[in-house]
């Protein structure tokens, strides 16, 4: 797994059901990047695309039970290695960091 296709993942988890439009907007992806890591997902069965009936040009994005079942270890993953990386940073430090992550985003 890439480290994209874990970003994908982890906004799947917090939110699962997500069109490939709101995926992109919430990981600041431009289609063309976003269509080919779903692509790769997909063909690795973790996740499913399922066209939308009332607009075919819009897909959904489902876990499989293949995610579904790492989901846990995942998460605690991620959160560990977030701890580690944010340990070398004051207090203070990390407020900045992150006000200024947030400011990226927008």
């Amino acid at each position: 797994m890439t480290p994209m296709q874990g970003l994908v993942l982890h906004a799947l988890y917090e939110e699962e059901g997500l069109s490939a439009g709101e995926l992109g907007k919430r990981l600041s992806l431009d289609s063309a990047t976003l269509s080919g890591v779903l692509d790769r997902m997909a063909e690795s069965g973790w996740i499913t695309k399922t066209a939308v009936s009332a607009d075919r040009r819009v897909l959904n994005i489902q876990l499989t039970g293949k995610s579904q079942n790492c989901r846990e270890k995942f998460v605690k993953d991620t959160e560990a290695l977030n701890q580690e990386i944010l340990s070398i940073f004051s207090t203070e430090e990390r407020l900045l960091l992150m006000r200024m992550l947030k400011d990226l985003r927008k």
